[in-house]
């Protein structure tokens, strides 16, 4: 253990967060360090309260009330849906869109929710938080309130005068607000042991996802503040207070994002900077409330999580300079939407598939659609991006190994999806793996989209068995597996990027739940694989230091009848 406790003092920041990662690899003969099995009496409760903070209700929208749900494609055609001022009801709109129950499963007895928000496991780590000052249509005090999803409402944790409220948002564009999002790791290492800092942060991902695609239904902006350091996130979400959290688990800062109306423009030019931690602003104001525990015993402590929690925590501060252009005038509110479905409907009923029939196919204009919509365009500027890749200011970095299986019109086997062609020919990745490999371009692929066959054949075993031996894998229409430029990525923006690289891989998940329910069908995410074998598959060169860091599969799903399923809100809830 001494010699454990010295080597970790003599790496680097950087030296810790890889560590972290290859110590959490799964192996055909190793799995990543967990307890093995599930302490069932000590499982955390997924709903953070804080005992003694006022309760806000959110209203209850059906979802033909105003503001009316935009089709789901009107979400990805900038400005055709028009901008709403932040009242109580599209504040409540949007955490029911980012962060909400959507569903009750009920099964011999027991009883669990579904969320707006995918999880692993279903555990759901990530705490949603709202700062707001003093705005004319919203019927809240300044301050910062904590989204409370089991009762769909907002504790009000911090109360500040209306001047300082406005000053924290002095850069951030009028009638705008700011959210949070933070992790509560011990909800996820109850169950995946070390492996679950990874799974935290793929759920955050899923998180700017939901959060950025709520806001795009009612025609606001948001962007994640990258360059605000950790600390700074800590105060603002009450986070330091220790004696708020004495008998709680810790929850740790993610990010934050800020939120504006599309039709009330910044200047032409924003600098956003969010203020220092040291700032006497953030000591002021009157805090209200304590958080409940979530488990009955002590968490089990897994000492390597801490580590790359530390190592990873971003104690730099970047300004983030953005240019805007003028406002483009919105469609009226229907015009130009498409048929149904609405966006509200594809986002209530998104599930994560427990199993697929293994029969399902997919059109190639829809798969090619599919992928089309995860491209980020790296080339425009920030706020011409597409819709959810406007919401972060880093260059892609992940790209997709795609195990196809049944594409109508597409034969079976190994592709690749080059996300950043902006930054990097194909000669980079031809270069980098099997010699072997074809490189073709699929009769009928869009102009726009870089995807390449590398080898034929079929890859439903394969993808099953790099997917830890799942069939979900193998019984989909098409699986993925994410691949970083990981070492570069890091040495380029520091430790603290490490976790930017998973939220990356959460936000393409979140467009593929969303596209798949549009389709017709499903998809899930999958955390268990095997890492240096994708590798192996795809004849990484080790000096590339890419890393392989989320997976994915889409098909036709087979529901389980035994479940019975019931609303998210109602008396059956207490």
């Amino acid at each position: 253990m001494n010699t454990d406790i010295a080597r970790q003092q003599s790496e680097t920041a950087l030296d810790q967060v890889k560590r972290y990662h290859e110590q959490t690899k799964h192996e055909f003969n190793r799995y990543a360090r967990s307890l093995g099995y599930l302490d069932w009496a000590n499982q955390p409760n997924p709903f953070r309260r804080f005992d003694g903070a006022p309760l806000i209700p959110l209203p209850r929208l059906a979802l033909d009330e105003d503001p009316l749900s935009p089709s789901y494609e009107a979400l990805f055609h900038s400005h055709s849906i028009p901008s709403h001022p932040v009242t109580l009801n599209t504040v409540s709109r949007f955490f029911e869109y980012a962060l909400s129950l959507t569903a009750w499963k009920e099964y011999n007895g027991t009883r669990w929710a579904l969320r707006s928000n995918p999880s692993s496991g279903n555990l759901h780590p990530t705490e949603g938080y709202f700062f707001c000052s003093s705005l004319a249509q919203l019927a809240l005090e300044p301050g910062l309130y904590h989204y409370a999803p089991k009762e769909h409402a907002l504790e009000h944790r911090w109360a500040l005068p209306p001047d300082l409220a406005q000053w924290i948002l002095q850069e951030i564009p009028s009638g705008g607000f700011l959210v949070g999002v933070t992790s509560i790791h011990w909800r996820e290492a109850w169950k995946y042991g070390e492996r679950a800092f990874r799974y935290c942060q793929h759920d955050a991902g899923h998180a700017i996802g939901t959060l950025r695609i709520a806001a795009a239904t009612l025609g606001w902006n948001l962007l994640v503040l990258s360059g605000t350091m950790d600390e700074t996130m800590a105060r603002l979400l009450g986070l330091t207070r220790q004696q708020d959290f004495q008998e709680a688990e810790r929850e740790y800062p993610e990010m934050l994002a800020a939120v504006w109306p599309r039709n009330l423009h910044p200047p032409p030019t924003l600098n956003l900077a969010f203020h220092n931690p040291d700032d006497p602003v953030l000591s002021s104001g009157e805090w209200k409330g304590t958080a409940n525990r979530l488990s009955k015993d002590e968490p089990v402590l897994w000492e390597i999580i801490d580590t790359v929690a530390e190592a990873s925590w971003k104690s730099t501060q970047e300004i983030e300079r953005l240019a805007f252009h003028s406002p483009t005038a919105p469609t009226s509110a229907r015009e130009g939407m498409g048929p149904e479905p609405l966006a509200g409907q594809i986002i209530h009923q998104r599930r994560s598939a427990v199993a697929f029939d293994g029969r399902t196919s997919l059109s190639a204009h829809r798969f090619f659609t599919m992928l089309q919509r995860i491209m980020p365009m790296g080339d425009l500027p920030l706020p011409d991006r597409p819709m959810p890749w406007d919401a972060i200011s880093w260059d892609p970095t992940i790209h997709l190994a795609l195990f196809v299986h049944r594409i109508d019109g597409l034969p079976p086997g190994l592709y690749w999806v080059n996300r950043s062609p902006e930054q990097h020919p194909i000669s980079f990745f031809k270069s980098a793996m099997h010699e072997q490999f074809v490189w073709s371009t699929p009769e009928g692929c869009p102009a726009n989209l870089p995807l390449y066959l590398l080898e034929e054949g079929n890859a439903q075993n394969l993808a099953m068995q790099l997917s830890c031996g799942q069939e979900i894998a193998g019984d989909s229409a098409f699986a993925l597996g994410m691949v970083a430029e990981f070492d570069e990525s890091l040495a380029r923006h520091g430790p603290w990027f490490y976790k930017r690289l998973f939220w990356e891989t959460g936000l393409i998940g979140q467009v593929l739940y969303l596209e798949a329910e549009a389709a017709g069908i499903r998809s899930t995410g999958i955390g268990c694989f095997f890492d240096d074998p994708v590798h192996r598959v795809l004849g990484v060169h080790p000096q590339t230091k890419w890393q392989s860091l989320y997976h994915f599969t889409v098909g036709g799903p087979l529901d389980d009848g035994r479940l019975t399923t019931l609303p998210p809100y109602g008396p059956h809830v207490t």
